[in-house]
C-alpha cells in the first residue's frame, strides 16, 4: 500500500523553505510516497491530516492558528509520523509549548551562526545510524532546549569559544521519541538544501523520516 506525506513549508526564507520541501519530497517518493506539500499551515486544519502517514514542517519563526495546531497534535497522538529538521521543525512556532512538547525541544541559540563542528554519533546500533561514524560539520551548531524524554542518536559538544559558560556543553543533534501513538524524528541539521549534500546528514534524515512514518 502507497504511503502519504504531507509537507507544509513557509517562514523565514533564509531556511530556502520551499527548496527544502521540493528537495525532501523528491526523497520520499523515491521511496514509493505519494507526496503532498503546501504553503501555509492552514493545511494541518484539513480534517483528513490524520490520513496522513508522514508530516513534514519546513516552517520557521512562524505562527499557527489553535484550529490548526490542536487537528495537528490529534493527528500525530493518533499515529500520523512527524519528521523535521533545524529551525524548520524545532523553531517554527515559538508561541505555542503545546508543538514543543510534541517535537522534544526548541532552538535557543547558535554561537558564532554558521562555524565548523563535530557530530558525534551516540547511537551506533540504531538503524537510523547504524553505520555512520563521526563527522565534521559546517553550520549552525544548534543550542536546544529539549525533553529529557527524547532518545538522543547523535551529539555535539560546543567549545566556550563564544560563551565560556557553555564549554563542553554536550546537546542533542539527533533525536527520536514517540507521542502518542505517532513516531517523532528530529536532525538540527539543514540550515539550507545545500546541506542535504552531506551524505551523513542525508541518510540520518532519510533514514529519520521512513522510520517516523506510520
Amino acid at each position: 500500500m502507497t504511503k502519504s506525506a504531507l509537507i507544509v513549508w513557509g517562514g523565514w526564507d533564509g531556511h530556502t523553505p520551499e527548496q527544502s520541501s521540493r528537495f525532501v519530497a523528491g526523497m520520499l517518493e523515491g521511496h514509493g510516497f505519494t507526496v503532498d506539500i503546501e504553503p501555509t499551515t492552514e493545511a494541518f486544519a484539513d480534517e483528513g491530516l490524520a490520513g496522513y502517514d508522514l508530516i513534514v514542517p519546513v516552517i520557521t519563526m512562524s505562527r499557527i492558528e489553535k484550529e490548526e495546531l490542536t487537528n495537528l497534535l490529534a493527528a500525530v497522538r493518533a499515529g500520523t509520523g512527524l519528521a523535521g529538521f533545524h529551525g524548520l521543525m524545532c523553531d517554527s512556532f515559538r508561541n505555542e509549548p503545546d508543538y514543543q512538547f510534541m517535537t522534544g525541544g526548541q532552538w535557543v541559540a547558535h554561537p558564532g551562526n554558521i562555524i565548523d563542528y563535530v557530530v558525534n554519533i551516540t547511537r551506533g546500533d540504531d538503524p537510523i545510524t547504524a553505520g555512520i561514524g563521526d563527522f565534521p560539520y559546517r553550520s549552525e551548531q544548534y543550542y536546544m532546549h529539549f525533553d529529557p524524554s527524547v532518545e538522543v542518536l547523535a551529539t555535539t559538544t560546543f567549545s566556550g569559544e563564544l560563551f565560556e559558560e557553555i564549554e563542553g556543553v554536550v546537546m542533542p543533534v539527533v533525536w527520536k521519541r514517540r507521542y502518542g501513538k505517532g513516531r517523532v524524528f528530529y536532525s538540527s541539521l539543514g540550515h539550507v538544501v545545500s546541506e542535504f549534500e552531506v551524505p551523513q546528514m542525508r541518510t540520518i534524515f532519510e533514514r529519520g523520516a521512513l522510520w517516523a512514518a506510520r
